[in-house]
């Protein structure tokens, strides 16, 4: 039985067992995962994962109850245990009082989005790498499979969405410690395009033996790769398109919205659901659809879930919890990768920033650290790493007057969370040319 099959047996099971005045949500969450992990270049463990499990609702009378189901595959057992948690939620719901922010979709729309796109074998991949890793001290973990979604409500409301996709996460290890942190991840595989993002990361290792650079706190031209970029953007999308904290003024991103500052015209950012691994709809039962977030530096769209839109009388869009983007894509530039070095100059180029917070939420600015290979470079050559740096700087200067250049090419970032389950949370970014950034110690 295909997942999807398992999953419309057991939504009419439960629309057969409700009464009239009880109503549901019914959210499906599966994978069937490849995972294999590597060190000192070798396979080191591997392992297959089949699972599944829902998240079912049961709603009477503006009171509500949840509860995870885990299912055995086996369509009496399932059925048994949906049974049994709609019994429980029935004595749960006795409880709890009505929740004043409850909206739930009545519509009764129709999603199916299936990206069947043929994944590598994982022989081959792991037979790539090996070839490509040999005589180096590489660490890193492969995960690939297929991703399953679906929901399901009373009101007739059906969604269903298939991803298929990979991602390799792996360092390459200097005998004296540091590291080069990289990624390749998508739906196609392309022995082209890992052995050219393989490539880089090897010749940066090289550069991890020479002496450090020393800087002092200051300001420094710099060039944020699509990895370091997204940890800036990442902390951005804490509240910051999140109806919630633009109510209660807590966004990072009030400025912007509120009309009072503006990023580069460079800097659009758009939440774009079409042809990503996040599905088309939200666990509360709303169609999702592309939107624009920033537009040539300016505040469009934000992320509406159903509980700001009760609270605030909006319309909701489908954002779902903590309202945060789940498939950001951000316009490319026109910088050549190849020509980054060149038109950087004089300055830093950072691979990865890690531990970002921040310093002050109200005005944008974020603090965090350089990571793994931050290089000093000259009139356009990379000369040292340079050692852990902090910086402090605004959002509104780092994509903003400071901002020179956003890369033609992008690259997709997929989460490497594996906790419970895959996620399907992307990200597709340029790389970003500053022409400062500021370091504090």
């Amino acid at each position: 039985m295909s997942h999807q099959t398992q999953f419309k047996a057991l939504v009419e099971s439960l629309q057969s067992a409700i009464t009239g005045q009880e109503r549901f949500t019914l959210s499906y969450n599966a994978e069937a995962s490849d995972f294999i992990r590597f060190n000192h270049a070798k396979v080191r463990q591997a392992g297959h994962v089949q699972q599944a499990s829902l998240h079912f609702k049961l709603i009477e009378d503006g009171r509500h109850a949840n509860l995870n189901l885990t299912l055995s595959g086996d369509e009496t057992v399932d059925r048994q245990r949906l049974d049994d948690a709609l019994h429980q939620l029935r004595e749960t719901l006795e409880l709890v009082p009505a929740d004043p922010y409850l909206l739930l979709n009545d519509e009764a729309w129709q999603s199916s989005n299936v990206q069947d796109v043929p994944l590598p074998d994982s022989a081959h991949v792991v037979d790539r790498i090996a070839q490509l890793s040999e005589g180096l001290d590489l660490v890193g973990i492969y995960a690939a499979g297929p991703i399953y979604r679906g929901f399901a409500s009373s009101h007739g409301a059906l969604g269903w969405h298939q991803a298929n996709s990979f991602n390799f996460d792996w360092s390459l290890f200097h005998e004296n410690g540091q590291a080069v942190k990289a990624s390749y991840a998508g739906h196609a595989w392309s022995d082209e395009a890992f052995s050219k993002r393989f490539a880089l990361a090897r010749e940066q290792l090289v550069f991890l033996g020479h002496p450090a650079h020393p800087l002092a706190p200051g300001q420094y031209r710099a060039y944020l790769a699509p990895a370091a970029l997204e940890e800036v953007v990442g902390i951005m999308c804490w509240g910051g398109f999140s109806a919630q904290s633009l109510a209660d003024k807590t966004s990072p991103l009030q400025r912007l919205y509120d009309g009072q500052a503006g990023l580069n015209r460079l800097v659009s950012l758009d939440e774009q659901v079409t042809g990503s691994l996040s599905p088309a709809f939200s666990d509360e039962g709303y169609p999702r659809s592309d939107l624009s977030l920033v537009t040539a530096g300016a505040a469009k769209d934000r992320l509406i879930g159903s509980r700001s839109a009760a609270e605030y009388g909006l319309t909701a869009n489908g954002a779902g919890w903590g309202e945060s983007p789940t498939a950001l894509s951000m316009k490319n530039g026109s910088l050549p990768l190849e020509e980054v070095l060149k038109e950087l100059g004089t300055g830093l180029y950072i691979s990865n920033l890690w531990y970002l917070n921040f310093s002050d939420r109200a005005a944008g600015r974020i603090t965090g650290m350089t990571r793994f290979a931050t290089f000093w470079v000259e009139n356009g050559q990379i000369k040292a790493p340079v050692s852990t740096m902090r910086f402090d700087d605004s959002i509104f200067s780092l994509l903003g007057d400071s901002l020179e250049q956003l890369t033609r090419e992008r690259e997709l970032i997929l989460s490497a969370s594996t906790y419970s389950q895959r996620q399907t949370a992307s990200n597709q970014l340029p790389g970003a040319l500053l022409s400062k950034l500021t370091l504090t110690l």
